[in-house]
């Protein structure tokens, strides 16, 4: 009685779902999303970082020196929660085309995010330079 269970068992086929068809491309999707994630979570430990250090040092500081850190620090935290959702909604997209075998390449949101960032860097870079060379 046991033996004919386990026979019945193997004879059981289990039907490979359409993401197993692609799991090389799912697992590169979903370490993607996680690298983005990674990115967020440093640009907005930067922007802690620096309105931190600004604060903390704030005895030879400027009001302007203030605004700037404060801008970078807002900026950063901004930067990171649209990468994050930018990321997330990417993954989405990204899991439903490659099952529908209709993957494209995203170039404007990679765009859009990376003007957003070289914007947060010239302005820290701009804030390091103001309070260098006063």
């Amino acid at each position: 009685m046991a033996q004919e269970g386990k026979e019945q068992a193997a004879q059981k086929v289990i039907e490979p779902t359409i993401d197993s068809k692609y799991i090389q491309q799912h697992l590169a999707n979903e370490r993607t999303y996680l690298a983005w994630i990674r990115t967020a979570i440093a640009v907005i430990g930067v922007g802690f970082l620096i309105t931190n250090l600004h604060f903390s040092l704030k005895s030879s500081f400027t009001i302007a020196g203030d605004v700037i850190a404060n801008m970078i620090g807002a900026l950063s935290v901004i930067f990171g929660i649209f990468t994050i959702l930018f990321s997330t909604i990417s993954y989405f997209r990204k899991l439903r085309d490659i099952n529908q075998q209709t993957f494209r390449a995203s170039r404007i949101p990679v765009v859009i995010l990376t003007i957003l960032l070289m914007m947060v860097i010239c302005i820290f870079a701009y804030y390091l330079f103001s309070i260098t060379f006063r």
